[in-house]
Protein backbone atom coordinates (compact mmCIF):
# COMPACT_ATOMS: atom_id res chain seq x y z
CA UNK A 1 0.00 0.00 0.00
CA UNK A 2 1.35 3.54 -0.83
CA UNK A 3 2.01 5.95 1.24
CA UNK A 4 -0.74 8.39 -0.58
CA UNK A 5 -2.86 5.06 -0.04
CA UNK A 6 -2.55 5.08 4.05
CA UNK A 7 -2.60 8.72 4.52
CA UNK A 8 -6.07 8.77 2.68
CA UNK A 9 -7.26 5.88 4.55
CA UNK A 10 -5.97 6.96 8.05
CA UNK A 11 -7.83 10.28 7.08
CA UNK A 12 -11.03 8.47 6.63
CA UNK A 13 -10.85 6.75 9.68
CA UNK A 14 -10.42 9.80 11.03
CA UNK A 15 -13.44 11.81 9.65
CA UNK A 16 -15.26 8.29 11.16
CA UNK A 17 -14.62 8.56 14.45
CA UNK A 18 -15.69 12.40 14.55
CA UNK A 19 -18.72 12.03 12.85
CA UNK A 20 -19.26 9.18 15.44
CA UNK A 21 -17.89 11.00 18.61
CA UNK A 22 -19.96 14.05 17.02
CA UNK A 23 -23.04 11.62 16.47
CA UNK A 24 -23.21 10.25 20.25
CA UNK A 25 -22.84 13.60 21.19
CA UNK A 26 -25.78 15.08 19.60
CA UNK A 27 -28.08 11.93 20.81
CA UNK A 28 -26.65 12.33 24.90
CA UNK A 29 -27.77 16.16 24.29
CA UNK A 30 -31.08 15.05 23.18
CA UNK A 31 -32.04 13.06 26.46
CA UNK A 32 -32.28 14.62 30.00
CA UNK A 33 -30.40 13.09 32.78
CA UNK A 34 -32.16 12.37 36.06
CA UNK A 35 -30.48 15.42 37.27
CA UNK A 36 -32.76 17.45 34.47
CA UNK A 37 -35.52 15.94 35.85
CA UNK A 38 -34.55 16.58 39.78
CA UNK A 39 -34.10 20.21 38.49
CA UNK A 40 -37.52 20.53 36.95
CA UNK A 41 -39.28 18.95 39.85
CA UNK A 42 -37.03 21.49 42.41
CA UNK A 43 -38.38 24.05 40.32
CA UNK A 44 -41.41 23.07 40.31
CA UNK A 45 -41.35 22.95 43.99
CA UNK A 46 -40.84 26.55 44.50
CA UNK A 47 -43.76 26.96 42.93
CA UNK A 48 -46.25 24.51 44.65
CA UNK A 49 -46.15 23.27 47.96
CA UNK A 50 -49.34 21.17 47.64
CA UNK A 51 -47.93 17.64 48.75
CA UNK A 52 -50.35 15.66 46.97
CA UNK A 53 -49.41 17.56 43.30
CA UNK A 54 -48.07 15.23 41.13
CA UNK A 55 -46.66 15.26 37.33
CA UNK A 56 -45.71 14.16 34.31
CA UNK A 57 -42.19 15.01 32.00
CA UNK A 58 -40.86 14.50 29.10
CA UNK A 59 -37.10 16.01 27.41
CA UNK A 60 -37.36 16.68 23.81
CA UNK A 61 -35.58 18.83 21.62
CA UNK A 62 -38.15 21.29 20.34
CA UNK A 63 -36.47 24.02 19.02
CA UNK A 64 -33.55 22.26 17.39
CA UNK A 65 -30.55 23.81 19.58
CA UNK A 66 -29.36 19.91 20.69
CA UNK A 67 -30.78 20.64 24.34
CA UNK A 68 -33.94 18.92 25.62
CA UNK A 69 -36.96 21.23 26.41
CA UNK A 70 -39.42 19.76 29.84
CA UNK A 71 -42.65 19.70 28.73
CA UNK A 72 -44.52 18.61 32.33
CA UNK A 73 -47.94 17.71 32.78
CA UNK A 74 -48.91 18.88 36.35
CA UNK A 75 -51.66 17.29 38.02
CA UNK A 76 -53.35 19.07 41.34
CA UNK A 77 -55.93 20.80 42.90
CA UNK A 78 -53.90 23.98 41.89
CA UNK A 79 -53.42 22.99 38.22
CA UNK A 80 -56.37 21.44 36.81
CA UNK A 81 -59.87 22.33 36.41
CA UNK A 82 -63.28 20.66 34.65
CA UNK A 83 -61.41 21.04 31.14
CA UNK A 84 -57.95 19.64 32.20
CA UNK A 85 -54.78 20.28 33.72
CA UNK A 86 -51.91 22.68 32.99
CA UNK A 87 -49.11 21.85 30.57
CA UNK A 88 -45.55 23.77 31.03
CA UNK A 89 -42.91 24.21 28.56
CA UNK A 90 -39.93 25.12 29.91
CA UNK A 91 -36.43 26.31 28.75
CA UNK A 92 -32.52 24.98 30.10
CA UNK A 93 -31.23 28.15 31.06
CA UNK A 94 -28.08 27.67 33.46
CA UNK A 95 -28.46 24.84 35.66
CA UNK A 96 -32.18 25.97 36.01
CA UNK A 97 -35.47 26.56 34.02
CA UNK A 98 -36.91 29.43 32.19
CA UNK A 99 -40.99 29.24 31.96
CA UNK A 100 -41.76 29.29 28.07
CA UNK A 101 -45.60 28.37 28.04
CA UNK A 102 -48.13 27.99 30.74
CA UNK A 103 -50.79 26.32 29.11
CA UNK A 104 -54.43 25.63 30.52
CA UNK A 105 -57.37 22.98 29.94
CA UNK A 106 -55.06 20.56 28.40
CA UNK A 107 -55.36 16.65 28.32
CA UNK A 108 -53.23 13.53 27.56
CA UNK A 109 -52.12 12.69 24.83
CA UNK A 110 -49.46 15.59 24.55
CA UNK A 111 -47.53 15.32 21.17
CA UNK A 112 -44.39 16.56 19.46
CA UNK A 113 -45.83 17.18 16.16
CA UNK A 114 -42.87 16.88 12.99
CA UNK A 115 -44.14 20.20 11.41
CA UNK A 116 -42.19 23.53 13.42
CA UNK A 117 -42.91 27.08 13.20
CA UNK A 118 -40.58 29.80 14.31
CA UNK A 119 -37.76 26.77 14.56
CA UNK A 120 -39.73 25.39 17.25
CA UNK A 121 -41.85 21.69 17.17
CA UNK A 122 -45.61 22.50 17.00
CA UNK A 123 -47.69 20.49 19.99
CA UNK A 124 -50.92 18.37 19.76
CA UNK A 125 -52.29 18.40 23.22
CA UNK A 126 -55.85 16.69 23.37
CA UNK A 127 -58.85 19.54 24.30
CA UNK A 128 -62.10 18.14 26.19
CA UNK A 129 -64.22 18.35 29.05
CA UNK A 130 -65.29 21.96 30.70
CA UNK A 131 -68.61 22.15 28.25
CA UNK A 132 -65.85 21.07 24.85
CA UNK A 133 -67.78 17.43 23.50
CA UNK A 134 -66.43 15.98 21.69
CA UNK A 135 -63.05 16.03 22.26
CA UNK A 136 -60.50 17.20 19.44
CA UNK A 137 -57.11 17.68 19.19
CA UNK A 138 -55.54 20.91 18.96
CA UNK A 139 -52.31 21.89 17.36
CA UNK A 140 -50.38 24.37 18.89
CA UNK A 141 -47.87 26.41 16.77
CA UNK A 142 -44.27 28.53 18.42
CA UNK A 143 -44.99 32.05 18.13
CA UNK A 144 -41.62 32.94 18.62
CA UNK A 145 -41.69 33.85 22.05
CA UNK A 146 -44.56 30.98 23.33
CA UNK A 147 -47.15 28.24 22.64
CA UNK A 148 -50.64 29.62 22.71
CA UNK A 149 -52.05 29.54 26.94
CA UNK A 150 -55.46 28.28 25.80
CA UNK A 151 -56.04 25.40 23.39
CA UNK A 152 -59.52 25.86 22.73
CA UNK A 153 -59.38 29.07 21.47
CA UNK A 154 -57.09 30.51 18.75
CA UNK A 155 -54.30 30.91 17.70
CA UNK A 156 -54.54 27.52 18.84
CA UNK A 157 -55.99 25.75 15.98
CA UNK A 158 -58.01 22.10 15.12
CA UNK A 159 -56.15 20.44 11.81
CA UNK A 160 -57.74 19.40 9.35
CA UNK A 161 -56.07 16.01 9.05
CA UNK A 162 -54.54 13.60 11.15
CA UNK A 163 -50.71 14.95 12.38
CA UNK A 164 -47.63 12.70 12.50
CA UNK A 165 -45.68 13.05 15.73
CA UNK A 166 -44.69 11.79 18.80
CA UNK A 167 -46.68 11.11 21.58
CA UNK A 168 -44.56 13.08 24.90
CA UNK A 169 -47.00 12.14 27.05
CA UNK A 170 -49.31 9.48 26.84
CA UNK A 171 -51.73 9.23 29.52
CA UNK A 172 -52.07 10.35 33.44
CA UNK A 173 -50.92 7.09 34.96
CA UNK A 174 -48.25 6.31 36.77
CA UNK A 175 -47.68 10.11 37.43
CA UNK A 176 -44.58 10.98 39.90
CA UNK A 177 -45.05 12.89 43.10
CA UNK A 178 -43.91 16.69 43.26
CA UNK A 179 -42.65 16.49 46.67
Amino acid sequence: MSRSHIAALAALLCSALAFSTCSAQTKQNLIATSRDEESVRKFLQSRDDDRTTQYLAAFRDLNGDGIPEAIVYLIGKKWCGSGGCNLLVFQKSGASWKLITKMTITNPPIRMIGAKTNGWHNLGVWVQGGGIQPGYEAELRFNGKSYPKNPSVPPARRPATGLSGEVLIGSIKNPKPLW
